[in-house]
């Protein structure tokens, strides 16, 4: 019994340890090799736009459009090409609204820009 006792503070630290060096590299990025656009890394989220009815219409939202709507299209084309390839092993896309929508008729709501697309088989 006395060695099961002398265990358990060791497996303590051991499992403390692990923490912090978890968090520790948990909170490390390497923020140059982000890919950055006009000099700005926007945020970009693409999904499916209903998945029951098709995988390959998707949407890309791009944060903080503002910033530059240059940089931002060229962000929300990037995750929609990512997007394509990862579900579908090809980059062609069909656009709704995207890159080369002109800006007039690009969707921005608040600070959010919004494209829409079709992944095209390869």
């Amino acid at each position: 019994m006395m060695g099961a006792s002398a265990t358990y503070p060791k497996l303590a630290r051991g499992a403390a340890l692990a923490a912090l060096c978890l968090l520790a590299l948990g909170g490390c990025t390497d923020k140059d090799k982000r890919v950055r656009f006009d000099g700005i890394h926007f945020k970009t989220k693409a999904k499916a736009v209903d998945r029951k009815v098709s995988a390959a219409d998707f949407q890309v939202e791009v944060k903080k459009a503002t910033q530059s709507l240059d940089g931002a299209r060229g962000a929300g084309e990037y995750a929609g090409i990512r997007y394509c390839i990862a579900n579908f092993g090809s980059s062609r896309i069909d656009w709704a609204i995207g890159p080369d929508t002109d800006p007039a008729v690009l969707r921005i709501e608040g600070d959010t820009l919004t494209f829409r697309g079709t992944c095209l088989k390869p």
